[in-house]
Parts: C-alpha cells; structure tokens; sequence
C-alpha cells in the first residue's frame, strides 16, 4: 500500500511515501517558502536529490507539483495509488488520545483548537484541506503531536492555579513531540523489552524530555505550549510568570512582543548573543566565549534537572534516550549531561558516544542505566497510523 506522511507548515510543506507495511521509503522531500517570493522544492528519489524552483502560491500547488512528480517519477501510475494520507497535527487538545480519521467533525475541531498552538494547527489545516482536494479518495488520518501525553494523571497535568482555568479554558499541560517520544518508546521496548522505566530526551532546536513506563507516558517538560520546560535555542523554557508583566512595565513592550521575545529570542540565543544553533554554540566554546559557555552549562543543567526529577519519579530507571537533531548529532553535550549524571552511576563509552545519528548504546556494560541515541522516526509512525486506518 502506498501511503503519505506529512507535515504542513504555515510556508511548507514536507512529505515522505512510504511502500507500507514494508516501510519502504519511495520518495521524500519538502516544499519551501510557499506563497512567498523564490519558492522552491528538493525531493530524494534513488538516492539522487533534486532541487526545482518554481512558484507556489498557496499548499494546493504544492500538492499538484507534488503530485505530477510522483507519476512523473512512477512512483505511482495515478493517485489512486495513493491510499491514505497521513496528516502531522501539533494539537489536538485534551479531545484525541490517539490518531483519527479525519472527518469534517474532526477537522472542525482542529480548526478550533489553533487558538492553543497558532502557528501550527491553521497550517495544518491548509495541508489538510489542499489533499483532500488533489487526492480525494485516500484515507486521511490525523496523527497528534499531543496525543501520547493523554495518559498523564491529573496530578501532573493539572496547573495549581483556580481549577475554573481548566475547565473553563483548557489550561492544562497538553506536552508536544509526542510522535518521537512514542517511537522512542517503542524502539526501546524491542530492545529492552516490555514493562520498562525510560526517559527520552527529544533535544533539537525545541526540546522535550519525557517519564515513560510500560509504554505510557507519564510526565513531560513542555507544557501548556512548547515554550514550557527546558530552554530550547530561542525559546525561554520555564520561568517565573511574574517576569512577563515586569519586563512590559519596564521596557514599555507589550505582550505580543515580550512573548515574541520569550518564543523567538531568548534560550540559547538570548544567553550566548550569538546563535541558537548548538554546532556555533560548540564553536564559540572552543574560542573560550564565555557567553557560549555559560549557554551550554544553563542548557545541560535544565536537562539533567529534568532528568534528576523524572528518576525520582519512576523510582528508577531502565534507559535514558537521546534523539533529534542535537541528542542525535551532538557527543559534547550528550557527554556533558551523562557526566553530570555520574552519582547514578552512569559510565561514558566515549568511542560509542562520538557516533552521530545511528542507532547505538553510548555507555560502558557495567554503567547501571544504560544510555542510548535512537534517531527517531516521526513519519514512519504517521504513516503506520495511517496505514493501520486505510487497511
């Protein structure tokens, strides 16, 4: 069965196709900088990249470029082929514990819900709506970056502010990169086996740590929006509340622009002055910048915190995972946090952890939690829900 995983944002628009349930990638790639000037896509295909600029002016003629590139390659023979679409959706509220069938009532919905994640749902939507129209007869499944955090207690996903807040307005800790953690999840249960404690570490330019056991998620970092929990390269992480009014009074911002400075500015930029990106923050340090330094140290101590607490809170731990961008790619700092982490006994296997980006345990055998990178896999788990539906 031949089936797409996508993610539709506000200007693009990235795929894969999947041969399921082989897992077989056909073809991949992303579109750019849709409905604006110089707009562009690259695809992969038998290992040659192709990149071909032309003008979208909205994601249907993505969708349509899209499509006359997978007959043109023979990818497929005609969109029939195409059996099921496979949608990434940030939010999908406290509603959806699981991927879906994407109704009118479920896109409704969805559409509601973008007053939680602005950004992202509105141009998911729009990727949504722009396949339904090019490719109308395949299933289309929405797949929630939230929806794995559904299984936190009350306890932890209640806020202790007036309980009305919640019920009223839906303020509460919904989590996010709930697809990577439930990969990690799963990757780890076929090597560890079933019923283990684990903390995954979803550490890119945003950055999410999750307390798994037996498969269920029961806590996570971020929180009501993805600017909650660690500091990330330009998002804060948690502060105190009563900055946000402070820093308005005394700077004369108002609260669009100190959350623009909160969401867009602060984390690793805002400490270093410098970069969010982890590889010129690695740079910096090797040139003795102190701002670089001081970034690295706050970034790594906000993890290991979140760690400390989630081993607490399992009672123990039988893995500690590293993914994205930076967990995946960067040995200083995943060094940098297993040091740190050394009074549970954790030993380096510094060979080990210079890998980039495989699948492989970094520490020694006789470390007592065993550490591991796995890259995670977000589209392959959309297009599995989705091909689980259209079966």
């Amino acid at each position: 069965m031949k089936v797409l995983s996508v993610n539709a944002g506000s200007s693009s628009l990235k795929f894969q196709m999947y041969e399921m349930p082989e897992e077989k990638v056909l073809i991949s790639g992303v579109f750019e900088r849709i409905g604006i000037e110089n707009s562009f896509y690259t695809i992969k295909i038998n290992g040659e990249k192709i990149k071909k600029v032309v003008e979208l002016s909205n994601h249907e003629d993505a969708v349509i470029a899209l499509t006359k590139e997978l007959i043109e390659f023979k990818v497929v023979n005609s969109l029939e082929e195409i059996e099921a679409i496979g949608h990434r959706v940030v939010h999908g509220g406290d509603k959806y514990s699981d991927s879906v069938v994407i109704t009118d009532e479920v896109l409704t919905t969805i559409e509601e819900l973008s007053s939680l994640a602005p950004l992202h749902n509105p141009a998911n939507v729009i990727g949504i709506k722009a396949f339904k129209k090019v490719v109308p007869n395949a299933v289309a499944v929405a797949v929630f970056d939230t929806a794995f955090h559904q299984t936190l207690d009350e306890s932890e996903f209640l806020y202790s502010v007036p309980k009305e807040w919640y019920t009223k307005y839906q303020v509460r800790k919904y989590g996010f990169h709930g697809t990577s953690h439930k990969y990690l999840s799963e990757r780890m249960e076929s090597i560890l086996g079933k019923g283990k404690k684990i903390i995954t570490c979803h550490l890119g330019n945003g950055g999410s740590l999750s307390a798994i056991e037996n498969g269920k998620c029961l806590d996570t970092s971020m929180g009501f929006t993805p600017n909650a929990g660690i500091l990330m390269g330009t998002r804060s992480g948690d502060i105190d509340a009563t900055i946000i009014p402070y820093v308005m009074e005394k700077s004369g911002k108002n609260l669009d622009e100190v959350m623009n400075d909160l969401n867009k500015k602060s984390g690793v930029l805002g400490i270093s002055g410098l970069s969010s990106d982890s590889r010129d923050i690695e740079d910096g340090i090797k040139e003795g910048n102190e701002n670089c330094i001081l970034a690295q140290k706050m970034y790594v101590r906000r993890i290991v915190g979140y760690i400390a607490k989630y081993y607490v809170f399992l009672q123990g731990v039988d893995a500690i995972v590293f993914t994205a961008g930076i967990g995946e790619n960067s040995s200083k700092t995943r060094e940098d946090i297993m040091k740190s982490l050394e009074i549970l006994g954790i030993k380096i296997d510094e060979q080990a952890n210079n890998t980039r980006g495989e699948e492989i345990r970094i520490t020694t055998e006789d470390s007592k939690i065993p550490c591991y990178i796995i890259p995670t896999d977000e589209e392959v788990m959309i297009a599995k829900d989705a091909y689980n539906f259209a079966k």
